[in-house]
Protein backbone atom coordinates (compact mmCIF):
# COMPACT_ATOMS: atom_id res chain seq x y z
CA UNK A 1 0.00 0.00 0.00
CA UNK A 2 1.54 3.54 -1.34
CA UNK A 3 2.43 5.95 1.70
CA UNK A 4 3.48 2.93 4.62
CA UNK A 5 6.98 4.15 4.85
CA UNK A 6 5.99 7.68 5.07
CA UNK A 7 2.63 7.03 7.63
CA UNK A 8 5.85 4.62 10.05
CA UNK A 9 8.14 7.05 9.64
CA UNK A 10 5.97 10.15 10.44
CA UNK A 11 4.05 8.22 13.18
CA UNK A 12 7.79 7.76 14.70
CA UNK A 13 8.38 11.50 14.80
CA UNK A 14 5.09 11.97 16.66
CA UNK A 15 5.47 9.00 19.22
CA UNK A 16 8.85 11.12 20.29
CA UNK A 17 6.99 14.34 20.32
CA UNK A 18 4.12 12.59 22.44
CA UNK A 19 6.92 11.00 25.30
CA UNK A 20 8.65 14.51 25.67
CA UNK A 21 5.73 16.53 27.10
CA UNK A 22 5.99 19.30 26.75
CA UNK A 23 7.64 20.95 23.70
CA UNK A 24 10.26 23.43 23.00
CA UNK A 25 11.11 25.31 19.90
CA UNK A 26 14.29 22.90 19.36
CA UNK A 27 12.09 19.55 19.72
CA UNK A 28 9.71 21.28 17.09
CA UNK A 29 12.50 21.83 14.72
CA UNK A 30 14.41 18.51 15.15
CA UNK A 31 10.93 16.67 14.42
CA UNK A 32 10.43 18.57 11.22
CA UNK A 33 14.14 17.36 10.10
CA UNK A 34 12.79 14.10 10.55
CA UNK A 35 9.69 15.13 8.73
CA UNK A 36 11.57 16.73 6.22
CA UNK A 37 13.70 13.38 5.41
CA UNK A 38 10.65 11.42 5.42
CA UNK A 39 8.97 13.35 2.85
CA UNK A 40 12.08 13.32 0.59
CA UNK A 41 12.45 9.54 0.90
CA UNK A 42 8.92 8.96 -0.08
CA UNK A 43 9.91 11.02 -3.02
CA UNK A 44 7.68 14.12 -2.45
CA UNK A 45 8.94 17.04 -4.81
CA UNK A 46 11.97 19.04 -3.03
CA UNK A 47 10.45 22.12 -3.03
CA UNK A 48 7.22 21.09 -2.33
CA UNK A 49 8.88 19.56 1.01
CA UNK A 50 10.62 22.80 1.66
CA UNK A 51 7.84 25.15 1.31
CA UNK A 52 5.56 21.95 3.56
CA UNK A 53 8.22 21.95 5.85
CA UNK A 54 8.97 25.85 6.79
CA UNK A 55 4.56 26.38 7.11
CA UNK A 56 4.26 23.63 9.78
CA UNK A 57 7.46 24.75 11.45
CA UNK A 58 6.18 28.36 11.51
CA UNK A 59 2.75 27.11 12.72
CA UNK A 60 4.20 24.64 15.51
CA UNK A 61 6.23 26.92 17.08
CA UNK A 62 3.59 29.42 18.12
CA UNK A 63 2.80 30.53 21.32
CA UNK A 64 -0.43 28.63 21.42
CA UNK A 65 0.89 25.39 20.72
CA UNK A 66 4.06 25.29 22.80
CA UNK A 67 1.94 26.46 25.79
CA UNK A 68 -0.76 23.81 25.28
CA UNK A 69 -1.54 20.93 27.69
CA UNK A 70 -1.05 18.74 24.71
CA UNK A 71 1.45 20.40 22.33
CA UNK A 72 2.53 17.25 20.12
CA UNK A 73 -1.60 16.87 19.47
CA UNK A 74 -1.46 20.46 17.97
CA UNK A 75 1.48 19.63 16.18
CA UNK A 76 -0.26 16.57 14.30
CA UNK A 77 -3.39 18.50 13.99
CA UNK A 78 -1.22 21.16 11.96
CA UNK A 79 0.74 18.49 10.09
CA UNK A 80 -2.70 16.85 8.98
CA UNK A 81 -4.04 20.59 7.97
CA UNK A 82 -1.02 21.18 6.03
CA UNK A 83 -1.45 18.05 3.84
CA UNK A 84 -5.30 18.23 3.29
CA UNK A 85 -3.84 21.96 2.11
CA UNK A 86 -1.17 20.48 0.07
CA UNK A 87 -3.09 17.74 -1.72
CA UNK A 88 -6.00 20.53 -1.85
CA UNK A 89 -8.54 21.07 0.42
CA UNK A 90 -11.56 20.31 -1.42
CA UNK A 91 -12.75 17.11 -3.05
CA UNK A 92 -12.50 18.37 -6.52
CA UNK A 93 -15.56 16.62 -8.98
CA UNK A 94 -16.01 15.98 -12.56
CA UNK A 95 -16.40 19.59 -14.96
CA UNK A 96 -19.95 18.07 -15.72
CA UNK A 97 -21.32 20.21 -18.96
CA UNK A 98 -24.17 22.70 -18.78
CA UNK A 99 -25.25 20.61 -21.93
CA UNK A 100 -24.85 16.99 -22.44
CA UNK A 101 -22.89 15.08 -23.85
CA UNK A 102 -20.00 15.88 -20.90
CA UNK A 103 -16.92 15.02 -22.96
CA UNK A 104 -14.10 13.47 -20.17
CA UNK A 105 -10.85 12.99 -22.51
CA UNK A 106 -8.49 10.81 -21.12
CA UNK A 107 -4.85 10.91 -22.01
CA UNK A 108 -1.40 9.41 -20.80
CA UNK A 109 1.82 7.19 -21.55
CA UNK A 110 1.70 3.37 -22.08
CA UNK A 111 1.64 1.52 -19.50
CA UNK A 112 -0.54 4.13 -16.80
CA UNK A 113 -3.47 1.92 -17.33
CA UNK A 114 -5.23 4.19 -18.83
CA UNK A 115 -7.90 2.00 -20.79
CA UNK A 116 -8.69 0.24 -17.52
CA UNK A 117 -9.50 3.13 -15.88
CA UNK A 118 -11.42 4.49 -17.87
CA UNK A 119 -13.45 1.93 -18.01
CA UNK A 120 -13.42 1.93 -13.96
CA UNK A 121 -14.19 6.03 -13.97
CA UNK A 122 -17.04 4.83 -16.73
CA UNK A 123 -18.62 1.78 -14.11
CA UNK A 124 -18.05 4.67 -11.51
CA UNK A 125 -20.37 7.09 -13.27
CA UNK A 126 -22.65 4.90 -13.84
CA UNK A 127 -23.75 3.74 -10.86
CA UNK A 128 -24.11 7.82 -10.12
CA UNK A 129 -26.80 7.53 -12.32
CA UNK A 130 -25.27 8.33 -15.40
CA UNK A 131 -25.24 7.03 -19.09
CA UNK A 132 -21.34 7.06 -20.04
CA UNK A 133 -20.43 6.05 -23.59
CA UNK A 134 -16.58 4.60 -24.06
CA UNK A 135 -14.87 5.53 -27.23
CA UNK A 136 -11.82 3.42 -28.63
CA UNK A 137 -9.80 6.01 -30.28
CA UNK A 138 -6.24 4.29 -29.56
CA UNK A 139 -5.51 2.90 -32.87
CA UNK A 140 -1.49 2.08 -32.65
CA UNK A 141 -1.20 -0.12 -29.81
CA UNK A 142 -1.59 -3.53 -30.98
CA UNK A 143 -5.32 -5.35 -28.94
CA UNK A 144 -6.50 -1.90 -27.67
CA UNK A 145 -9.59 -1.99 -29.22
CA UNK A 146 -9.98 -5.23 -27.63
CA UNK A 147 -8.81 -4.40 -24.16
CA UNK A 148 -11.46 -1.46 -24.17
CA UNK A 149 -14.08 -3.58 -25.57
CA UNK A 150 -13.89 -6.39 -22.72
CA UNK A 151 -13.23 -4.01 -19.84
CA UNK A 152 -16.11 -2.00 -20.89
CA UNK A 153 -18.13 -5.35 -21.31
CA UNK A 154 -17.51 -6.07 -17.35
CA UNK A 155 -18.28 -2.74 -16.54
CA UNK A 156 -21.50 -2.76 -18.61
CA UNK A 157 -20.74 0.40 -20.46
CA UNK A 158 -21.32 0.69 -24.38
CA UNK A 159 -18.04 0.88 -26.12
CA UNK A 160 -18.06 2.86 -29.67
CA UNK A 161 -15.37 1.97 -32.06
CA UNK A 162 -15.07 1.68 -36.25
CA UNK A 163 -11.29 0.08 -36.26
CA UNK A 164 -8.09 1.49 -37.46
CA UNK A 165 -9.09 4.71 -39.02
CA UNK A 166 -8.34 8.42 -38.00
CA UNK A 167 -8.52 8.44 -34.54
CA UNK A 168 -10.52 12.56 -34.64
CA UNK A 169 -12.99 10.92 -37.45
CA UNK A 170 -13.69 8.31 -34.50
CA UNK A 171 -13.87 11.01 -31.86
CA UNK A 172 -16.26 12.73 -34.19
CA UNK A 173 -18.55 9.88 -34.68
CA UNK A 174 -18.71 9.03 -31.15
CA UNK A 175 -20.22 12.42 -30.39
CA UNK A 176 -22.89 12.14 -32.79
CA UNK A 177 -23.53 8.30 -31.72
CA UNK A 178 -23.73 9.46 -27.98
CA UNK A 179 -26.33 12.08 -29.03
CA UNK A 180 -28.27 10.30 -31.25
CA UNK A 181 -28.22 7.58 -28.74
CA UNK A 182 -28.73 9.77 -25.16
CA UNK A 183 -25.51 8.85 -23.59
CA UNK A 184 -24.49 11.97 -21.38
CA UNK A 185 -21.04 11.25 -20.78
CA UNK A 186 -18.67 10.74 -23.34
CA UNK A 187 -15.09 9.56 -21.74
CA UNK A 188 -12.53 8.66 -25.31
CA UNK A 189 -9.63 6.60 -24.34
CA UNK A 190 -6.72 8.19 -26.61
CA UNK A 191 -3.69 6.96 -27.77
CA UNK A 192 -0.47 6.89 -25.74
CA UNK A 193 3.37 6.21 -26.00
CA UNK A 194 6.09 4.96 -24.46
CA UNK A 195 7.25 8.75 -24.08
CA UNK A 196 6.10 12.46 -24.68
CA UNK A 197 6.79 13.14 -28.17
CA UNK A 198 5.05 15.57 -31.11
CA UNK A 199 3.29 13.18 -33.05
CA UNK A 200 1.06 12.24 -29.76
CA UNK A 201 0.75 15.68 -28.72
CA UNK A 202 -0.58 16.80 -32.15
CA UNK A 203 -3.41 14.12 -32.30
CA UNK A 204 -4.49 14.98 -28.60
CA UNK A 205 -4.30 18.59 -30.01
CA UNK A 206 -6.72 17.87 -32.82
CA UNK A 207 -9.07 15.36 -30.76
CA UNK A 208 -9.21 18.33 -28.31
CA UNK A 209 -10.11 20.93 -31.05
CA UNK A 210 -12.66 18.33 -32.50
CA UNK A 211 -14.58 17.17 -29.22
CA UNK A 212 -14.07 20.44 -27.33
CA UNK A 213 -13.61 18.50 -24.03
CA UNK A 214 -15.10 19.34 -20.52
CA UNK A 215 -12.41 17.52 -18.61
CA UNK A 216 -8.85 16.40 -19.97
CA UNK A 217 -7.93 13.74 -17.39
CA UNK A 218 -4.33 12.66 -17.09
CA UNK A 219 -3.27 9.50 -16.02
CA UNK A 220 -0.45 9.03 -14.51
CA UNK A 221 1.30 5.91 -12.66
CA UNK A 222 2.21 6.65 -9.14
CA UNK A 223 4.63 3.79 -9.05
CA UNK A 224 6.73 6.07 -11.22
CA UNK A 225 7.20 8.40 -8.64
CA UNK A 226 8.57 12.65 -9.19
CA UNK A 227 8.15 11.44 -12.93
CA UNK A 228 4.55 11.15 -12.70
CA UNK A 229 4.57 14.79 -11.87
CA UNK A 230 6.68 15.48 -14.80
CA UNK A 231 4.83 14.19 -17.22
CA UNK A 232 2.12 15.95 -15.59
CA UNK A 233 3.62 19.15 -16.42
CA UNK A 234 4.59 18.47 -19.95
CA UNK A 235 1.23 17.30 -20.71
CA UNK A 236 -0.55 20.45 -18.99
CA UNK A 237 2.00 22.49 -21.03
CA UNK A 238 1.26 20.96 -23.96
CA UNK A 239 -2.68 20.01 -24.57
CA UNK A 240 -3.61 21.76 -20.86
CA UNK A 241 -4.92 19.06 -18.56
CA UNK A 242 -7.68 19.83 -16.10
CA UNK A 243 -7.04 16.59 -13.52
CA UNK A 244 -5.20 13.84 -12.66
CA UNK A 245 -6.17 10.50 -12.51
CA UNK A 246 -3.15 8.15 -10.25
CA UNK A 247 -3.27 4.65 -11.29
CA UNK A 248 -1.89 1.89 -8.87
CA UNK A 249 -1.77 3.78 -5.54
CA UNK A 250 -2.50 0.38 -4.22
CA UNK A 251 1.22 -0.98 -4.83
CA UNK A 252 4.22 -0.88 -2.65
CA UNK A 253 5.11 2.65 -4.01
CA UNK A 254 6.48 6.10 -1.74
CA UNK A 255 3.29 7.53 -3.04
CA UNK A 256 5.46 11.14 -3.32
CA UNK A 257 4.06 12.18 -6.40
CA UNK A 258 0.23 12.64 -4.71
CA UNK A 259 1.71 14.33 -2.62
CA UNK A 260 2.90 17.12 -5.34
CA UNK A 261 1.14 17.21 -8.20
CA UNK A 262 -1.25 20.11 -7.14
CA UNK A 263 1.82 22.04 -5.82
CA UNK A 264 3.68 21.54 -9.26
CA UNK A 265 0.86 21.47 -11.54
CA UNK A 266 -1.92 23.37 -10.41
CA UNK A 267 -4.03 20.16 -11.08
CA UNK A 268 -5.90 18.28 -9.06
CA UNK A 269 -6.24 14.50 -8.33
CA UNK A 270 -9.98 13.75 -9.06
CA UNK A 271 -9.48 9.42 -8.30
CA UNK A 272 -7.38 7.28 -7.58
CA UNK A 273 -6.72 3.39 -8.63
CA UNK A 274 -6.09 1.18 -5.61
CA UNK A 275 -6.43 -2.23 -7.44
CA UNK A 276 -6.82 -4.35 -10.23
CA UNK A 277 -10.55 -4.94 -9.97
CA UNK A 278 -12.74 -2.85 -11.74
CA UNK A 279 -14.41 -1.78 -8.26
CA UNK A 280 -11.01 -0.35 -6.70
CA UNK A 281 -11.19 2.80 -7.96
CA UNK A 282 -12.43 5.99 -5.51
CA UNK A 283 -12.99 9.22 -5.44
CA UNK A 284 -9.73 11.29 -4.62
CA UNK A 285 -10.71 12.78 -1.04
CA UNK A 286 -7.42 15.04 0.27
CA UNK A 287 -8.50 14.88 4.21
CA UNK A 288 -9.26 10.95 3.96
CA UNK A 289 -5.68 10.74 2.63
CA UNK A 290 -3.98 12.88 4.85
CA UNK A 291 -5.71 10.84 7.45
CA UNK A 292 -4.63 7.25 6.05
CA UNK A 293 -1.08 8.79 5.86
CA UNK A 294 -0.60 9.72 9.43
CA UNK A 295 -2.45 6.47 10.58
CA UNK A 296 -5.57 7.70 11.83
CA UNK A 297 -8.09 5.52 9.42
CA UNK A 298 -10.71 6.15 6.92
CA UNK A 299 -13.96 4.88 8.43
CA UNK A 300 -15.63 7.29 5.62
CA UNK A 301 -14.25 5.35 2.69
CA UNK A 302 -15.00 1.66 4.26
CA UNK A 303 -18.47 2.77 4.69
CA UNK A 304 -19.52 3.94 1.28
CA UNK A 305 -17.44 0.47 0.22
CA UNK A 306 -19.47 -1.34 2.30
CA UNK A 307 -22.61 0.76 0.86
CA UNK A 308 -21.75 -0.06 -2.36
CA UNK A 309 -21.84 -3.97 -1.75
CA UNK A 310 -24.59 -4.40 0.54
CA UNK A 311 -28.02 -2.88 -0.54
CA UNK A 312 -30.51 -1.01 2.19
CA UNK A 313 -32.69 -4.03 1.89
CA UNK A 314 -30.14 -6.51 2.03
CA UNK A 315 -29.00 -4.51 5.35
CA UNK A 316 -32.42 -4.73 6.62
CA UNK A 317 -32.82 -8.54 5.69
CA UNK A 318 -29.45 -9.32 7.98
CA UNK A 319 -30.55 -6.82 10.59
CA UNK A 320 -34.36 -9.25 11.06
CA UNK A 321 -31.94 -12.15 10.74
CA UNK A 322 -29.98 -11.13 13.44
CA UNK A 323 -33.34 -10.14 15.72
CA UNK A 324 -34.91 -13.28 14.70
CA UNK A 325 -31.81 -15.14 15.48
CA UNK A 326 -31.75 -17.34 11.83
CA UNK A 327 -28.71 -16.35 11.00
CA UNK A 328 -26.52 -19.09 9.59
CA UNK A 329 -23.80 -20.34 7.28
CA UNK A 330 -25.60 -19.42 4.67
CA UNK A 331 -25.84 -15.81 5.15
CA UNK A 332 -22.30 -15.95 6.59
CA UNK A 333 -20.95 -16.94 3.02
CA UNK A 334 -22.89 -14.42 1.91
CA UNK A 335 -21.17 -11.87 3.79
CA UNK A 336 -17.81 -13.22 3.54
CA UNK A 337 -18.15 -12.87 -0.63
CA UNK A 338 -19.38 -9.05 0.22
CA UNK A 339 -16.41 -8.15 2.43
CA UNK A 340 -14.08 -10.10 -0.76
CA UNK A 341 -15.85 -7.18 -2.87
CA UNK A 342 -14.73 -4.25 -0.69
CA UNK A 343 -11.39 -4.83 -1.34
CA UNK A 344 -7.82 -6.65 0.68
CA UNK A 345 -8.47 -7.93 4.17
CA UNK A 346 -4.82 -5.41 4.72
CA UNK A 347 -6.61 -2.60 2.61
CA UNK A 348 -9.99 -2.85 4.82
CA UNK A 349 -8.44 -3.36 8.38
CA UNK A 350 -5.78 -0.54 7.36
CA UNK A 351 -9.22 1.83 7.37
CA UNK A 352 -9.84 1.38 10.84
CA UNK A 353 -8.56 3.85 13.19
CA UNK A 354 -5.77 2.17 15.69
CA UNK A 355 -5.32 -0.48 13.05
CA UNK A 356 -2.47 0.98 10.86
CA UNK A 357 0.74 -0.02 13.52
CA UNK A 358 -0.40 -3.58 13.90
CA UNK A 359 -1.72 -4.14 9.80
CA UNK A 360 2.00 -3.13 9.18
CA UNK A 361 3.74 -5.57 11.65
CA UNK A 362 1.15 -8.36 10.87
CA UNK A 363 1.71 -10.87 8.18
CA UNK A 364 -2.25 -10.87 6.93
CA UNK A 365 -2.66 -14.09 5.39
CA UNK A 366 -5.43 -13.12 2.69
CA UNK A 367 -6.37 -16.67 1.64
CA UNK A 368 -7.65 -16.75 5.06
CA UNK A 369 -11.48 -16.17 3.81
CA UNK A 370 -11.00 -18.42 0.83
CA UNK A 371 -10.37 -21.39 3.36
CA UNK A 372 -13.47 -20.49 5.38
CA UNK A 373 -15.69 -20.94 2.21
CA UNK A 374 -14.53 -23.95 1.21
CA UNK A 375 -15.14 -25.15 4.61
CA UNK A 376 -18.90 -23.71 4.07
CA UNK A 377 -19.22 -24.80 0.72
CA UNK A 378 -18.28 -28.65 1.78
CA UNK A 379 -21.61 -28.61 4.41
CA UNK A 380 -24.84 -29.85 3.11
CA UNK A 381 -27.57 -27.56 2.97
CA UNK A 382 -28.46 -28.55 6.32
CA UNK A 383 -25.78 -28.05 8.16
CA UNK A 384 -25.77 -24.98 6.87
CA UNK A 385 -28.70 -24.25 8.41
CA UNK A 386 -27.93 -25.91 11.69
CA UNK A 387 -24.50 -26.26 12.44
CA UNK A 388 -25.48 -27.62 15.67
CA UNK A 389 -26.24 -30.85 14.24
CA UNK A 390 -22.31 -31.10 12.88
CA UNK A 391 -21.12 -34.10 14.69
CA UNK A 392 -17.24 -35.55 14.52
CA UNK A 393 -18.19 -37.31 12.25
CA UNK A 394 -19.27 -34.47 9.85
CA UNK A 395 -16.48 -32.64 11.23
CA UNK A 396 -14.19 -35.07 9.35
CA UNK A 397 -16.28 -35.12 6.15
CA UNK A 398 -15.88 -31.53 6.18
CA UNK A 399 -12.52 -30.90 6.60
CA UNK A 400 -11.50 -33.16 4.14
CA UNK A 401 -14.00 -31.87 1.12
CA UNK A 402 -11.78 -28.24 2.37
CA UNK A 403 -8.74 -29.80 2.60
CA UNK A 404 -8.39 -28.62 5.96
CA UNK A 405 -8.30 -29.89 9.19
CA UNK A 406 -11.16 -30.72 12.15
CA UNK A 407 -9.20 -28.09 14.30
CA UNK A 408 -9.94 -25.39 11.72
CA UNK A 409 -13.32 -26.37 11.20
CA UNK A 410 -13.69 -26.67 15.25
CA UNK A 411 -12.81 -22.78 15.03
CA UNK A 412 -15.18 -21.67 12.42
CA UNK A 413 -18.00 -23.21 14.41
CA UNK A 414 -16.86 -21.92 18.06
CA UNK A 415 -16.63 -18.54 16.47
CA UNK A 416 -19.92 -18.70 14.50
CA UNK A 417 -20.91 -19.62 17.85
CA UNK A 418 -19.34 -16.65 19.74
CA UNK A 419 -20.68 -14.51 16.95
CA UNK A 420 -24.19 -15.43 17.70
CA UNK A 421 -24.14 -14.77 21.42
CA UNK A 422 -22.92 -11.39 20.74
CA UNK A 423 -25.79 -10.74 18.27
CA UNK A 424 -27.93 -11.81 21.24
CA UNK A 425 -26.85 -9.40 23.39
CA UNK A 426 -27.34 -6.61 20.89
CA UNK A 427 -30.81 -7.45 19.73
CA UNK A 428 -32.00 -8.78 23.37
CA UNK A 429 -33.31 -6.82 25.91
CA UNK A 430 -32.14 -3.70 23.72
CA UNK A 431 -30.37 -2.49 27.28
CA UNK A 432 -27.20 0.13 27.17
CA UNK A 433 -25.92 -2.05 29.41
CA UNK A 434 -25.85 -5.31 27.04
CA UNK A 435 -24.86 -2.88 24.23
CA UNK A 436 -22.09 -1.88 26.14
CA UNK A 437 -20.63 -5.12 26.72
CA UNK A 438 -21.52 -6.68 23.45
CA UNK A 439 -19.34 -3.86 21.73
CA UNK A 440 -16.47 -4.58 24.53
CA UNK A 441 -16.46 -8.48 23.33
CA UNK A 442 -16.51 -7.45 19.48
CA UNK A 443 -13.74 -4.98 19.74
CA UNK A 444 -12.02 -7.53 21.92
CA UNK A 445 -11.83 -10.01 19.64
CA UNK A 446 -8.09 -11.37 18.75
CA UNK A 447 -6.66 -9.38 15.89
CA UNK A 448 -3.82 -12.33 15.69
CA UNK A 449 -6.91 -14.61 14.59
CA UNK A 450 -5.84 -12.95 11.17
CA UNK A 451 -2.78 -13.24 11.12
CA UNK A 452 -2.14 -16.92 12.44
CA UNK A 453 -0.67 -15.56 15.74
CA UNK A 454 -1.23 -16.96 19.17
CA UNK A 455 -2.76 -20.29 17.91
CA UNK A 456 -5.58 -18.68 15.46
CA UNK A 457 -5.71 -19.41 12.04
CA UNK A 458 -9.01 -17.80 11.03
CA UNK A 459 -10.50 -14.02 10.98
CA UNK A 460 -12.94 -13.09 13.44
CA UNK A 461 -16.49 -13.23 12.84
CA UNK A 462 -17.09 -9.38 10.80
Amino acid sequence: MAFEGLSEKLNNVFKKLKSRGKLTEADVKEAMREVRLALLEADVSYKVVKDFVAKVTERAIGEDVLVSLTPAQQVIKIVNEELCSLMGNDNARINLASKPPTVIMMCGLQGSGKTTHSAKLAKLLKKEGHRPLLVACDIYRPAAINQLQVVGEKADVKVFEMGKISPIIIAKQAMRHAKDYGHDIVIIDTAGRLHIDVELMNELKEIKAETNPDEIMLVVDAMTGQDAVNVAKAFDESIGITSVLMSKLDSDTRGGAALSVLAVTGKPIKYVGMGEKLDDFEQFHPERMASRILGMGDVLTLIEKAENVMTKNDAEKLTKKFKENTFDMNDLLDQFKQIKKMGSMRSILGMLPGIGDKIKEADIDERQLDRIEAMITSMTPAERAKPSIINPSRKRRIAAGSGMKVEDVNRLLKQFDQMQQMMKKFTGSGSKMNLRKARKQLAGMNFDKLTGKGGGNLPPMF
